[in-house]
């Protein structure tokens, strides 16, 4: 049985703020001419202005939805006022569901095992083509754009370095597929191809502009002096950097802005100087360069390399809409191998994104990472199931077939983790993000874990919050003055609180 979500959880999941209005409208009883659950699946039947009621359905081990109902948002009204009732414990437990409710999990349930085989399938066929690959081949995949997914906002959560959250994620952006050892395209000492050629121009324009830019001081720096360079970075084919530059008026309108837009044009020279020395970087870091330039990794291909299992911590997430697109970001980090992942979707603003992992729950998963210096951003290549926590039993998801023969010597075993995650000292944590940006110096975020810290108005644990992240209230209600354990996310201008235990270890997203 999968242990019941908070009031929290359900309403996070609303796609906008009528949505969650909405939901609690309907999450009566008098609503619904039916409701049931049968552990794994909530159904109901909602009464709608038609003759026919509308089918809803949740299925809680991904999570996923379906009703009948024409709303294009997801999960609408009624699957998440189901939920309400369910977290309030008013869904009456049922032996079997309705054939309609069946019929869509077998239907999922194919899916995913397709889904399974093609993945099979393309991990073989990079397993065997991997020694035949050569220099010009990893040329090829560079400058192939077919696959690259639509460029996102290159501003993070935290409004800062506006770069990519992690090596891949540069919102639409990324390296060619190769293994994380490699040197990627264009380090060996091939010729170089035309899209490189034309980057490598573009990025020459940038050291020339930078040191003018240095050259007259901050103050005379106009606030849309970057528009123009951004435009010839995108025809130089280097849309990573373009984004970095073209929100560099964000940052020359800020408070603080004469260290901020300093620090940001030392980032942008640092990548510049790079991506033209990349031949001389270890391979790991010469994709992470060619990831925040511009160049593509599709998701066919992080796919078919190597993904960790683990019990992975849904931490939190956020979402941003910028340029037209709404990017949500979901964190998580694993119990047993402690690797941080960010899980980073986009859809066209007012479209639906993705289904994500719930805030606050425990998935057993695997997931395969982008490559870079620091992987970070990451896929959910296989869903086996959603855990309880206390020791009580996992739910299967659809590839929960799978899961016992494929874990391996490091996979699951064992009780299941308990509802509050593991955590760090501040100290442990900053040793942590040092690391991280040692190893890529783009790094704009990352996820921690902080155990044993007492919030305060302007700081967590001594660490200082996020300007957008003071006076965290509810948080320190929860505290009362005493030790929590607090996910966060870490930005170079503070930690932003995303998700509190209280001392029943119920998940409180603040």
């Amino acid at each position: 049985m999968i242990e019941r979500w908070s009031r929290d959880q359900v309403l996070a999941l609303a796609p906008d703020a009528s949505s969650q209005k909405a939901a609690q409208g309907i999450a009566a009883p008098g609503k619904w001419s039916s409701r049931g659950t049968t552990g794994t699946v909530l159904y109901g039947e909602c009464k709608g202005s038609g003759a026919k009621p509308y089918l809803a359905c949740v299925d809680l081990t991904e999570p996923a939805y379906r009703c009948s109902c024409p709303s294009r948002k997801f999960p609408c009204k009624h699957a998440l006022g189901l939920l309400l009732m369910w977290s309030a414990d008013g869904v009456p437990e049922t032996q079997a569901a309705p054939q309609w409710v069946t019929e869509w999990q077998e239907a999922r349930a194919e899916r995913a095992a397709k889904a399974a085989a093609r993945l099979d399938a393309a991990r073989a066929k990079a397993a065997a083509s991997a020694p035949a690959g050569t220099s010009a081949e990893s040329e090829a995949a560079a400058d192939s754009q077919a696959d690259v997914a639509q460029p996102g906002p290159s501003t993070g959560a935290s409004g800062h370095r506006q770069g990519a959250a992690g090596p891949g994620a540069g919102l639409g952006t990324g390296a060619s597929g190769q293994g994380q050892g490699a040197a990627g395209p264009g380090v060996s000492g091939g010729a170089e191809s035309p899209r490189h050629a034309r980057v490598a121009s573009g990025l020459a324009e940038v050291e020339r502009w930078l040191a003018d830019q240095v050259r007259q001081g901050l103050a005379g720096a106009a606030e849309h002096d970057c528009d123009g360079l951004a435009k010839r970075l995108i025809d130089a084919q280097a849309p990573g950097l373009a984004g970095i530059v073209s929100r560099l008026a964000q940052v020359r309108a800020e408070d603080d802005w004469p260290g901020r837009l300093l620090e940001e044009y030392a980032l942008i020279n640092l990548l510049a100087v790079a991506y033209r020395r990349r031949a001389e970087l270890p391979g790991p870091l010469a994709q992470t360069v060619l990831i925040r330039t511009g160049f593509p990794v599709t998701r066919e291909e992080v796919l078919a390399g190597s993904a960790v299992r683990d019990h992975w911590d849904v931490l939190g997430r956020r979402e941003e809409v910028q340029d037209g697109l709404t990017a949500r970001r979901v964190w998580l980090r694993g119990r047993r191998s402690g690797r941080p992942a960010l899980i980073l979707s986009f859809a066209p603003q007012g479209r639906p994104l993705d289904a994500s992992p719930v805030t606050g729950t425990v998935i057993d998963a695997d997931v395969a990472f982008y490559p870079g210096a620091a992987p970070l951003r990451a896929l959910i290549a296989t869903h086996h199931g959603t855990l309880a926590a206390h020791g009580a039993a996992a739910e299967p998801g659809p590839a929960a077939p799978r899961a016992a023969a494929e874990a391996g010597p490091a996979g699951p075993r064992g009780a299941v983790p308990q509802a509050v995650p593991p955590g760090l000292s501040p100290e442990q944590a900053l040793d942590e993000v040092a690391g991280a940006l040692a190893e890529d110096p783009w790094t704009e975020s990352w996820p921690l874990v902080l155990a044993g810290v007492v919030p305060e108005r302007t700081s967590l644990g001594g660490l200082p919050l996020h300007p957008r992240s003071r006076d965290p209230w509810r948080l320190i209600a929860v505290s009362g003055g005493h030790p929590l354990t607090v996910a966060a996310e870490w930005t170079p201008q503070g930690v932003r609180p995303l998700t509190t235990w209280d001392d029943e270890g119920t998940a409180v997203i603040v």
